[in-house]
């Protein structure tokens, strides 16, 4: 497979890092990878590398004194993580002593590695796609098993895989068409040729296919962030200490406790799930509880969703007090109901069967209520995500999927309605280099910039 980095590019550089966290520790590793790791390991333990054997020895400074005592570990191009040769030396895991380690590596030329370029070198040599590269720093931060178990799909391909696939099936289908554009006299009729609007079709189901998949990805790695919204004294509070599980938020009696956003974070079958508490909505008479029904409001206009409580013992016509509540909110598609503090009222309320939004009867004091509370999160974010399928995704990724989907239906529109198959096969090209983007086969340096600039040092 060929090289990503241009013919002609001058010899890269040899980079340097501490590859362990900051701190103190047991062992501490510093990662070079470049054309002079031979030079740097002939100065540093004078000793000849054997490829993949781990050799214990001293680190000498230009003076040959002992800069500390480690392992070194040598792996040779193009079988290295980044396609280049590449050394580990593992020592003790002290900042000082690491320092002075990569104060010796450096001066004997190498530089100090950018975040991330051990992976964009990876990329570069096609060691891995973007999506795989980008997989590493999503297994690194994962915050639960189940993200770290699918940032391990996405790191062995599965997810590039699936685009790989949707691409050979638009690359066979824009050979096909191209063909029937270059070759009029062969007489193919692109309105009657199955070939043509079955490969469509196909390509677009495995496209949603994917995007679906995609989608569940993003709620994994980027969580999902809920707003309780309501009235002052709704129960705001005592919602956010029973789905944390502590006293998150102050509860008392008194009308506007809550006068800034209080963050809480809980962990929903393997899902981030972000609690927001907001300043009761209403209006105010001071400068502080406007600025928090302000934020209360922008909170709400860009949360993934929304627990709108009612209090039922003040609101004994429960569905008159949210309309008149739902005309002062930002619109928001996901909505979720909580009628609280039905430990207070001797009848539960009926709920019209055409209700538009999900009701749920609640004591946040007591208990009630929690268990389909969570169920029917789970349920309007489709958070199944036990499936052996599921795989780490980003924003991006869903952007190129749209797009990819989009250029789809527009090619299938242009060759439908105005039997264009030009535009049919432009629209083809469009769709395949908006899949591109997703492992790199098409990606601008700004793009590559960016990504690799989120990276940790020393990946």
């Amino acid at each position: 497979m060929k090289s990503r980095i241009p013919p002609g590019t001058v010899e890269t550089e040899t980079i340097a890092a501490v590859a362990t966290p900051p701190g103190r520790g047991g062992v501490g590793i510093v990662r070079i990878s470049g054309p002079l790791v031979q030079n740097v390991a002939r100065a540093l333990i004078k000793a000849v590398l054997n490829p993949r054997y781990a050799m214990y020895c001293d680190f000498l400074a230009e003076d040959n004194s002992v800069i500390d005592q480690g392992i070194v570990l040598y792996f040779p191009a193009p079988h290295s993580f980044t396609g280049e040769d590449v050394l580990e030396l593992q020592g003790h895991g002290g900042p000082v002593v690491l320092e002075m380690l990569l104060t010796r590596v450096t001066g004997l030329g190498a530089r100090i590695a950018r975040p991330g370029e051990f992976s964009e070198r990876a990329f570069l040599n096609n060691k891995l796609d973007l999506s795989q590269a980008e997989a590493i720093a999503d297994l690194i931060d994962s915050a639960s098993q189940q993200a770290a178990k699918s940032a391990v799909k996405s790191l062995q391909g599965e997810f590039s895989k699936k685009i790989q696939s949707i691409n050979e099936n638009i690359t066979a289908l824009r050979m096909h068409v191209e063909a029937a554009i270059d070759f009029p006299e062969e007489e193919i009729d692109f309105l009657s040729d199955e070939k043509i609007s079955d490969g469509v079709q196909v390509i677009g189901e495995s496209l949603t296919a994917v995007l679906q998949q995609a989608s569940k990805g993003v709620l994994l790695r980027e969580g999902i962030t809920l707003v309780l919204a309501g009235r002052p004294n709704a129960g705001k509070s005592s919602l956010m200490n029973l789905l944390s599980g502590k006293d998150a938020a102050i509860v008392t009696h008194i009308a506007g406790t809550t006068r800034d956003l209080i963050n809480e974070y809980i962990n929903l079958d393997g899902v981030p799930l972000k609690l927001v508490d907001t300043a009761g909505i209403r209006a105010v008479e001071n400068e502080v509880e406007e600025q928090g029904v302000r934020r209360a409001l922008a909170e709400i206009e860009y949360a993934d969703g929304v627990l709108l409580l009612i209090d039922l013992n003040e609101y004994r016509d429960w569905s008159a007090g949210i309309t008149d509540l739902l005309e002062e909110l930002p619109d928001n598609d996901k909505v979720i109901i909580i009628l609280n503090k039905v430990d207070l009222i001797d009848e539960m309320p009926d709920v019209p069967v055409d209700f538009p939004y999900p009701v749920i009867p609640l004591s946040a004091k007591l208990g009630t209520g929690h268990d389909e509370l969570l169920s029917r999160i789970k349920q309007i974010f489709a958070l199944d995500l036990s499936g052996e399928g599921s795989f780490i995704a980003r924003t991006r990724h869903i952007d190129a999927l749209n797009r990819a989907l989009n250029h789809l239906r527009q090619g299938k529109e242009q060759l439908s309605t105005h039997h264009a198959g030009e535009l049919l096969a432009e629209e083809l090209r469009l769709s395949h280099e908006s899949l591109g983007e997703i492992t790199g086969d098409f990606s601008s340096d700004d793009l590559l910039g960016r990504i690799f600039s989120s990276f940790c040092i020393g990946k």
